[in-house]
């Protein structure tokens, strides 16, 4: 009878409603499912004999979200208002119904409930939730562009009220059922064996089906709208915040803040409308198209392994190897570790291995101390790393990554060292961030079995590793990677070998053009409270300061020679110098870059006047904005040109995990969408005759921008 679920009775009058998508590995709001649910709550509700419904999953999950994809499809095919409100209201009133129902529905969660699951389980009267760390609640739709959509902006604040439920939707929390129940978000949580049994006793037990919102006299926890809620000024300092975090380049959080403060102050029904209407313009918004595309769909595509190479067996590694236990070494091992492999963590002496280890000890006491972990976890980490300085300790390893320092002899005495000591069939990877891959192989005996592996800073919280193919790596080699690297819980992008790769590649444009302000007489804090309002997490000057410019300058030398006449001069080359060789200011280590830094504070460098007089007058915010914008995507499309990289998706979750390209945008080639080819490349024009040809788009560009030929074609 129904597709999408299945429907039984106890014998103590207790419907149970057993959600089972076919087809998926978890169970999503269909329309289908949409149509099996409101059959069988009118079964629920029209059997006199029924006292009520448990609603559980078949799968492992309880249930997911709304279909992403479809909602990207209809933004491509250029939704209308009309029918951006109906997706808004899929969903509304079958919850509505079943609240209203006058029959009590319970939720009994198996698994964890994101987005619309968990909008489903909050229409319940009442939820019982397993008793497992790894089961999530969240509504994480801001975080993906949109609101919650199925009536979650109304019925979280009505639960916990407004001052509780507001961070949790705008920074998309994820609660355990423990964290939740001290919420009062859940009733129950219980053993996995006693779930259904729980949630049958409180249909039973439970004599009032109504909503708390839906009975007379109803007030909000705290206070509801915008005068009322608590503690006072709660929305004004709320919209102050989002301002100062998201610059108005996000529109789901205000439009999350407006659902809240004007449904919180009427009735439910209105509210719900509320919640539709700022939803329908979300949906109609390309900002969350292009951030469903690349932070959920393009990336769970590169997390589920899409381009693995076919038809070959899955990896065995257990042991890894990490040479070099510095601070990206040391953070290799720290997240192979966390993934149960045994870890052999090398350095020059025992004295650095063991010092390594001790850092990544010393950091693990601080999170203990802030409860972010316990005791039990970091011990186990810690077991797993074994610190060495004998490279024959390395022998077992499947897997050994070399990290150390950015300089082709050092890292060529390190591979010699290993070839000594390693089996045939282990791999080899360099975590170089922009030496070619192919040129370090030259010095392996199998450069089949060599590949890179660009892990990024701090490596336990950056989700992106670049996964370089040179020109003689192995689809095996690289399918054993991929299968690491997922053992790892990152995201994976695959390029093919070039100097600089395309992260590094891209990023140095934005570093180079800011230094490039620089000496056009451009203020520093106007060039980084620009890059700021145009959504970048930090201005470029701070960023190059906290790496040091002399590891910039360091980079460009060895470039420069490397590839001799070929060699093109950056345009901050020349400001790199001068400050590392002339003016001795390195950087935030040495306490003196672009900026001061007393005490570790940074500030203005008041000698900057004399070295670069101040341009009069200042250009704008914006158009400082649009030159750091727009320089990374031209890079990145020049890296498409030369098949650096083969996939745009892959390009765009590469700039937004990698290297902080602004997350509204949906990466570089979804910004030269947005904006429109032919007007990215008719502005790149106009900025190469103002400031130099770096800025000059290719004939490939410019032919693609005559076809008016898009990155990502259009949904049909």
């Amino acid at each position: 009878m129904y597709q999408t679920l299945k429907y039984s009775v106890s014998d103590k009058g207790v419907a149970h409603i057993l959600i089972d998508i076919p087809g998926n590995s978890a169970n999503v709001m269909s329309l289908q499912f949409r149509d099996d649910l409101a059959s069988a709550i009118d079964r629920v509700v029209d059997d006199s004999a029924v006292k009520g419904a448990v609603l559980s999953s078949a799968k492992s999950d309880f249930m997911a979200g709304g279909d992403l994809r479809q909602m990207m499809t209809l933004f491509d095919q250029g939704l209308t208002a009309e029918q951006a409100l109906a997706v808004a209201n899929q969903f509304k009133p079958l919850l509505r119904r079943l609240e209203t129902s006058g029959k009590l529905f319970v939720a009994a969660l198996n698994g964890s409930a994101m987005g619309g699951g968990f909008e489903l389980a909050l229409a319940c009267h009442r939820r019982v939730v397993v008793d497992d760390p790894k089961l999530l609640l969240a509504l994480p739709e801001v975080t993906l562009g949109l609101i919650p959509g199925a009536g979650g902006t109304q019925r979280l604040p009505r639960l916990i009220g407004i001052a509780k439920a507001l961070p949790l939707m705008l920074k998309g929390e994820r609660l355990t059922p423990k964290q939740a129940l001290e919420l009062g978000l859940v009733d129950r949580v219980v053993d996995a064996q006693t779930l259904l049994e729980a949630a049958q006793t409180l249909v039973l037990e439970t004599e009032d089906s109504s909503q708390p919102w839906d009975r007379k006299g109803f007030k909000l926890p705290g206070g509801s709208g915008f005068m009322e809620a608590e503690p006072g000024n709660t929305f004004n300092l709320v919209a102050t915040r989002l301002a100062n975090e998201t610059q108005y380049n996000y529109p789901a959080p205000i439009a999350l803040l407006t659902a809240v403060a004007h449904g919180t102050a009427v009735p439910m029904d209105a509210a719900l409308h509320i919640e539709s209407c700022e939803f329908a313009k979300l949906l109609m918004n390309p900002v969350a198209r292009n951030m469903m595309r690349t932070l959920f769909v393009s990336k769970s595509d590169l997390d589920k392994l899409a381009r693995r190479p076919q038809g070959i067996a899955g990896a065995v590694i257990k042991r890894v190897g990490v040479v070099g236990a510095g601070l990206m070494g040391a953070g290799v091992a720290h997240v192979s570790a966390l993934a149960g492999f045994d870890v052999v963590m090398l350095d020059a002496s025992i004295e650095q291995a063991l010092a390594g280890k001790q850092r990544l000890a010393d950091g693990f006491t601080k999170l203990i101390g802030k409860n972010r972990m316990v005791q039990e976890k970091a011990d186990a980490i810690l077991s797993r790393i074994r610190p060495s300085s004998e490279y024959a300790d390395l022998a077992d390893c499947d897997l050994v990554i070399e990290a150390v320092f950015e300089s082709r002899d050092v890292k060529q005495a390190v591979f010699e060292k290993l070839e000594a000591v390693l089996r045939p069939d282990a791999i080899i990877a360099s975590n170089t961030s922009s030496l070619p891959i192919t040129g370090l192989a030259a010095g392996v005996g199998k450069p089949d079995r060599f590949i890179g592996l660009h892990f990024f800073s701090p490596v336990d919280r950056m989700a992106l590793i670049e996964v370089i193919k040179g020109k003689q790596t192995s689809e095996q080699t690289l399918a054993h990677a991929l299968d690491f690297i997922k053992a790892l819980r990152k995201t994976p992008i695959i390029v093919n070998d070039a100097r600089g790769f395309f992260t590094t590649r891209v990023i140095s444009s934005y570093l180079h053009e800011s230094m490039g302000m620089l000496a056009e007489g451009i203020s520093p804090v106007l060039i980084d409270n620009a890059a700021r309002q145009a959504g970048f997490p930090v201005g470029p000057l701070a960023l190059t300061d906290e790496v040091t410019i002399e590891i910039g300058l360091t980079a460009m030398n060895q470039g420069r020679a490397d590839l001799g006449d070929d060699w093109v001069e950056p345009v901050g080359y020349k400001v790199q110098k001068l400050f590392v060789e002339k003016l001795d200011r390195r950087g935030r280590r040495s306490g003196a870059g672009f900026y001061d830094y007393p005490e570790g504070k940074r500030q203005v460098w008041s000698g900057m006047a004399q070295v670069y007089p101040p341009q009069q007058p200042q250009p704008s915010v914006s158009e400082l904005g649009t030159r750091m914008l727009y320089i990374q995507a031209l890079e990145a499309a020049r890296c498409f040109e030369e098949g650096v990289i083969t996939d745009a998706s892959e390009g765009d979750v590469g700039s937004l995990l990698g290297i902080g390209y602004p997350s509204y945008t949906g990466g570089v080639f979804s910004l030269i969408d947005t904006v429109g080819i032919n007007q990215f490349v008719e502005t790149c024009e106009a900025l190469a005759d103002q400031f130099g040809e770096r800025w000059r788009p290719s004939a490939w560009l410019k032919a693609r921008a005559a076809q008016a030929l898009r990155f990502y074609p259009v949904a049909v």
